[in-house]
């Protein structure tokens, strides 16, 4: 580069100088064509006036420093097509001319470069430097990429940036051979201003002023950045050009502008037949609407569509696709158009199809399962099977089980044949008809030859699939009306599949289609065998159930009283009723004993649990309570000595015995109600609003009265333990009614039991007919609600016995002269009733009675004498011993008077009365001999 007259201080501040206008332009971001003032008018502008005026501008250049070749400064009104001499001496340049199709107001016709454009990604860094290697411009983005100003380097060789020697060798050569070939590229390591070094990718390239000065022009770009646009290019031309995805780009008018090799070849259409033409011209009419309407969506809102599924539109590979668009837009935020991926998603579609398929179908399976899990009873289960496959499966279906399957009995050992007793119980079609009505009459009893479909299936336990008319009419047997209601509804296609369970065919499953509907294939019997054999297995358990059940219900009904008797002064009716088909049967029990003295015991209980234990268990605690009833024990210690027996009467050596019971004792003699309960739900009692007139008589009808809960002290229940029970007594009106029942009666699973409870007294306070209506009023009252266990109930209507019933009663004092006198009242008495006969027994024994009681009293005896059925004699003492027996020897002198009360006596006994005991005795009338009444 030629020196000026100022030496080389000169040549580098003539550098500055003619650079400075370039690099107040770049910095400002002045766009070219804007006026500007001369360097040397700017520096004189900003120079300061002195005293003495402005100050001296500095020497201008022997020429002008070399610039970037860029527009002439215009004046906006001038004409864009002026002569050169508007241009500055030195530039071969020439007006610019408006580039073609762009706006005349800018120069060139260039509109301003969008923001965030590649430009600003890739920022290329221009630096000019002469041949000796001086920076004669340093471009702003050189700047921002080395740190370095442009006053600091203008005018310094570019050697000073390189950081080692080796470099520096490298950026000789590469000087040396641009010079030489005109232009260089490669990679360098350049300084920043900190001292970090900054791979670049650079290109040199001769640059000629119009004077012939040679020049060289340095492109720097981050090679890091450059080394990422070029993967990133790499990366688009294979997924292109190499995808398996058909990939198109859209412009905004929806015209193809590329498309891969990939999506050419699946529309059918070559790669240059697509460009410039819309969907609607490159495929069919019915696909190209349908993803025109989702491009325009796309290029109007901006939403991309993802993974939406449509039939190939190419008749020879008939199909599904996968389509997906989205818009494209620049950094500025300008949109392109939008781009989109075709996939042949063929396979999944149908892989899809066929999961959905079986998910319908493992869907069917569990809602049946779910529907009959809890269902215990074969014609529930069979009418579910049949609705289940009604219409998702077939049209009409049947279900047709052994006889022993419906009724709870034992499976046939042996093979069946035409004489196999079969039962139609479940029925289900997509219409209705009287040719439905023949073909799937519920209840219909099915008949079949030996060689029919029916036949063979029930046989050998294989499924058969029968289609046309030919294997239609071989169903069941020749003739068959319902053959030919199957004809009528337009069957063509029919799955005979065995019900089986342990190996044993227990039923059939008949299923057909008709109509249009498409006719069944191997998959469908594979599923209705699936379906089948679920089936069987709950059929089966609801078969062993109803047989338990019968056999639990007819252990229960066997333990449960035969007879209920009618005591003397009592009235009694009762209902049993057993849980309901989804329960097993409980322990539920009640029981009407008779004791001595026209007394009645009235017992109501329940065993905690169901089933054959539970009813068994039931029928122990009974027994044991007949057992303590005839010894004529107290209430509470009735329960008492029933606790004490609870290891004895569990169900099992690991189960302990949970129970409740109510136990109530009434003596029609003396209106004396005597209660204890261990447990179980109190009693009811209703006394009548008014006394009766007459006393009551057996069916007499009931007035109603004010009802009320008896308080009793709960006890515990039985084999629990640990509270005491305790007998309450209560004098009872005339004509009361009491009612005893266990929890199934007035428990609901959403109500307290107070409100059962509460319930029962409102419905036992009305009139009614009989004590037989009361009781089914008391049933039909029951919620639908309430717990599904068994129901036991006992009313009883309490009287003061039979009208006319002989009764006399003395009170002795604790004297040896007690016994003559009770003699003569017992001689003069039974002489007055005209039963002499039993005179000399009856004296003989009270006798003996009322002298054990002076010998081992010290207070009043009661006698008394009844006659009813028998000759009853009750002889009372405040002493709280019962009696013992002895068997005496024949030098003993006493010890034989309960010895001759037992041989004499019909029978005896005693019990425990207030503080002390009652013993009595019981003979048979003339003309009745020993029987026990």
């Amino acid at each position: 580069m030629p020196s000026t007259g100022s030496g080389r201080g000169g040549e580098r501040r003539a550098g500055i100088a003619g650079s400075a206008a370039a690099r107040a332009r770049l910095r400002r971001g002045t766009r070219p064509g804007t006026p500007q003032p001369s360097p040397g008018r700017r520096r004189a502008a900003a120079a300061p006036a002195g005293p003495a005026g402005p100050a001296e501008p500095e020497a201008p250049p022997a020429r002008p420093a070399p610039t970037l070749a860029v527009p002439p400064a215009a004046d906006p009104a001038a004409d864009p097509a002026a002569p050169d001499a508007a241009a500055p001496a030195g530039l071969r340049s020439r007006p610019g001319r408006p580039f073609p199709g762009g706006p005349a107001d800018t120069p060139y016709g260039l509109a301003a470069p969008p923001e965030g454009s590649l430009l600003d990604m890739l920022k290329v860094a221009i630096a000019i430097l002469d041949t000796a290697g001086r920076v004669v411009l340093w471009s702003p983005a050189a700047e921002e990429l080395l740190g370095w100003p442009s006053e600091l380097l203008v005018g310094r060789r570019i050697e000073e940036l390189i950081p080692d020697q080796e470099q520096v060798g490298r950026i000789r050569a590469a000087v040396q051979d641009t010079l030489r070939h005109g232009r260089w590229a490669g990679n360098a390591e350049l300084r920043d201003r900190e001292g970090v070094p900054v791979p670049v990718d650079a290109r040199i390239a001769l640059l000629v002023d119009g004077d012939g000065t040679p020049f060289l022009q340095v492109s720097l770009a981050e090679a890091t950045a450059v080394r990422a646009i070029e993967r990133d290019l790499a990366v688009r031309d294979a997924l292109f050009e190499q995808s398996p995805l058909g990939i198109a780009i859209l412009d905004t008018d929806l015209r193809y502008t590329a498309v891969n090799q990939t999506l050419a070849e699946m529309n059918g259409v070559a790669l240059d037949d697509h460009v410039g033409r819309t969907t609607g011209e490159t495929l069919p009419e019915r696909t190209a609407d349908e993803i025109t309407a989702i491009q325009r969506q796309v290029l109007a809102t901006g939403e991309p569509v993802i993974d939406v599924t449509l039939a190939s539109p190419v008749t020879s590979r008939a199909g599904y696709r996968s389509i997906s668009y989205s818009r494209m837009t620049d950094r500025s935020g300008r949109v392109l158009g939008i781009s989109g991926t075709v996939m042949d998603v063929t396979e999944r579609y149908r892989a899809v199809a066929k999961v959905e398929h079986a998910r319908r179908r493992l869907s069917l399976l569990n809602e049946f399962g779910s529907r009959v899990g809890d269902l215990l009873d074969a014609a529930m289960i069979a009418q579910e099977l049949a609705n289940s496959v009604v219409p998702r499966l077939t049209d009409h279906s049947a279900v047709i089980l052994l006889q022993a399957v419906a009724h709870g009995d034992d499976l046939p050992r042996h093979g069946h044949d035409r004489r196999t007793s079969l039962l139609q119980l479940g029925t289900a079609s997509v219409q209705d008809g009287p040719e439905v009505e023949v073909m799937l009459r519920r209840g219909a009893r099915i008949t079949f030859a030996e060689d029919s479909a029916c036949g063979r299936v029930l046989r050998t336990g294989v499924p058969e699939l029968l289609s046309g008319a030919d294997q239609l009419d071989d169903v069941t047997y020749p003739g068959d009306p319902k053959t030919q209601a199957a004809h009528d509804l337009g069957v063509h296609s029919m799955l005979v599949v065995p019900l089986r369970a342990r190996g044993i065919v227990i039923g059939l499953l008949l299923v057909s289609r008709a109509g249009y509907r498409e006719g069944f294939d191997r998959d469908d019997l594979a599923f209705t065998v699936e379906l089948a054999d679920r089936a069987g297995s709950s059929l089966d358990n609801a078969r062993l159930y109803a047989r338990e059940r019968t056999a639990a219900l007819t252990l229960q009904r066997t333990l449960l009283p035969q007879q209920v008797p009618q005591p003397t002064g009592v009235e009694v009716a009762y209902r049993y009723v057993p849980g309901s088909s989804g329960t097993e049967v409980g322990g539920d029990w009640f029981d009407v004993i008779p004791l001595p003295g026209d007394r009645t015991a009235l017992v109501v209980g329940d065993v905690m649990g169901h089933g054959l234990r539970a009813a068994a268990t039931m029928g122990r605690l009974r027994t044991a309570v007949r057992v303590l009833a005839a010894l004529d024990l107290p209430p509470d210690v009735l329960l008492r000595h029933v606790h004490e027996l609870a290891d004895d009467l569990a169900q099992g050596p690991d189960e302990a015995l949970l129970a409740t019971c109510v136990y109530a004792v009434y003596d029609p003699g003396t209106s004396m109600l005597t209660v204890a309960k261990a447990g179980h739900i109190p009693p009811v009692l209703v006394v009548p609003r008014e006394e009766a007139d007459e006393p009551t008589r057996t069916g007499s009808p009931l007035p109603g009265g004010a009802g009320r809960i008896l308080d009793l002290p709960s006890g515990a229940p039985l084999g629990v333990g640990g509270v005491p029970f305790e007998s309450v007594e209560l004098k009872i009106a005339e004509g009361s009614l009491l009612a005893l029942c266990t929890d199934g009666l007035v428990e609901s699973r959403d109500k307290d039991l107070d409100v059962g409870l509460g319930r029962l007294v409102t419905v036992l306070q009305e009139p009614y007919a009989s004590i037989q209506a009361a009781c089914e009023a008391v049933l039909d009252t029951m919620e639908q609600g309430r717990e599904p266990d068994d129901v036991a109930l006992l009313l009883a209507r309490l009287g003061h016995g039979q009208a006319g019933t002989p009764t006399a009663g003395w009170t002795l004092p604790a004297e040896p002269t007690a016994v003559s006198r009770a003699r003569r009242l017992v001689r003069g008495t039974l002489a007055e009733w005209g039963v002499e006969e039993l005179t000399d027994t009856a004296e003989l024994l009270v006798s003996e009675l009322v002298t054990n009681a002076v010998r081992y009293a010290s207070a009043p005896i009661g006698l008394r004498l009844t006659l009813g059925e028998t000759l009853l004699v009750e002889i009372s003492d405040p002493l709280p011993d019962p009696p013992r027996e002895r068997h005496a020897a024949e030098a003993d002198e006493g010890g034989r008077g309960l010895e001759l009360v037992r041989r004499l006596a019909l029978r005896w006994g005693a019990r425990a009365e207030g503080i002390g005991k009652v013993v009595w005795f019981e003979q048979a009338l003339p003309g009745r001999g020993a029987e026990t009444p």
